[in-house]
């Protein structure tokens, strides 16, 4: 097994998505991790919503895992705290500009405000009935000495775009991300494009893990439905039950 598959962005508003990427997921017999967002974009707080968390619970013990997915998931959020380090003008850009739509909560944070706001994300998900599986920054941004903090918090897992991580074992594996970006046509064909070469090159079964990542948005393209129902084939029977699993 070395394809891992997750879908991101949970949140109570976009649980008919998630359920359609779910439906999707479980017709090719995979379990897909859920990146769960505690706050998105500081409009959808998880704890107003308890039919939302009975159902993440009951999707936790049927087998889902859980991931704390940043807190707003959004760069220009409120801070949690007074100490507010940015990044500089060039890493800000490429990470809120490039690689995402302004949602790389964790590229320039602090360390005193990424404390607060994982102290936080923990206490919704555990209040919620959640276990905390590992924690994967928003856009896969954050600064290297975020696995220490996520070490010495216990956090068994994490994510950046080129690796897997152990923080608690303090291991790392090269992994390949496959996933599709729908914000401009562009993004979209290319991520397609991408896709579909990584699919007639590798098979599932390579020496280096791949990540699947379902988002919302990709629900509501008939391309992209269709892109991912395509990838799910490619990995059925090879797909593993947890992350750490790979590392």
């Amino acid at each position: 097994m070395s394809v891992h598959v997750s879908i991101h962005d949970v949140a109570p508003a976009f649980r008919s998505e998630i359920e359609l990427a779910l439906e999707m997921a479980h017709a090719r017999g995979c379990k897909p991790a859920l990146l769960v967002v505690p706050n998105f974009h500081g409009e959808h707080p998880l704890e107003a919503d308890a039919s939302f968390c009975d159902w993440l619970r009951t999707l936790q013990a049927g087998g889902h895992e859980i991931f704390l997915h940043g807190f707003f998931h959004l760069a220009d959020a409120p801070r949690l705290c007074d100490d507010a380090r940015p990044g500089s003008r060039a890493s800000r850009f490429f990470a809120q500009r490039v690689v995402s739509g302004g949602e790389a909560e964790f590229s320039d944070v602090s360390p005193e405000e990424a404390k607060a706001r994982l102290t936080e994300g923990e206490r919704i998900l555990t209040g919620a009935g959640l276990r905390i599986d590992g924690f994967i920054p928003p856009a896969w941004s954050m600064p290297h000495w975020m696995l220490g903090l996520l070490q010495d918090r216990g956090i068994p897992y994490t994510e950046d775009h080129l690796y897997m991580y152990a923080p608690t074992t303090r291991r790392k594996k090269p992994s390949l991300v496959l996933n599709y970006a729908s914000r401009t046509p562009s993004r979209l064909i290319s991520s397609v494009a991408f896709c579909r070469l990584a699919r007639a090159t590798f098979p599932p079964r390579i020496p280096v893990p791949a990540r699947i990542a379902i988002h919302p948005a990709d629900m509501r393209f008939r391309l992209l439905r269709h892109e991912v129902g395509r990838l799910l084939d490619w990995a059925e029977g090879n797909t593993a039950p947890r992350a750490t699993d790979l590392v």
